[in-house]
């Protein structure tokens, strides 16, 4: 039996629109506003403010106010990891519940382990994500000239 390949998604779904957020940040080397960075990565504009609210608090944007204001860069591309990324990404949005397994003690045993189990598959993805910045995801991106 064949399977059609949907993407690898490990992680929260925002993670892949923040890093193209940062990659295209990191390419126009300018102040770009979420609705830019919006049609860009295609996303909605309220979803883009949320990913870069997101980034802000971590340190990898600034955001800056006003008519012209928008996302830059705090730091150049090869110094943001995509451990960065990930981590500012990852903490829960106040629309995702939290949720125990019922079931009664076995249940409780499951979710215990199953908890543990991808608490240490998480930090394996994230040390391996340290090792990339944004600059080596860069090199392999053919931008259309502008």
């Amino acid at each position: 039996m064949s399977t059609v390949s949907r993407g690898i998604n490990i992680g929260p779904p925002r993670f892949k629109i923040a890093v193209h957020s940062v990659v295209r940040l990191a390419k126009s080397g300018c102040i770009l506003s979420s609705a830019m960075i919006a049609g860009q990565v295609q996303s909605h504009a309220t979803f883009m403010r949320r990913v870069m609210q997101a980034l802000t608090n971590a340190g990898i944007v600034e955001s800056r106010g006003g008519r012209e204001g928008g996302y830059i860069l705090r730091k150049p591309a090869d110094q943001i990891t995509l451990a960065e990324i990930y981590l500012a990404v990852q903490a829960p949005s106040c629309d995702e519940e939290e949720f125990e397994l019922g079931c009664g003690k076995a249940g409780v045993q499951l979710n215990r382990i199953l908890e543990k189990t991808l608490q240490e598959a998480e930090e394996r993805a994230i040390e391996y994500l340290r090792k990339y910045t944004v600059a080596d995801i860069m090199e392999g991106i053919s931008f259309p000239a502008t």
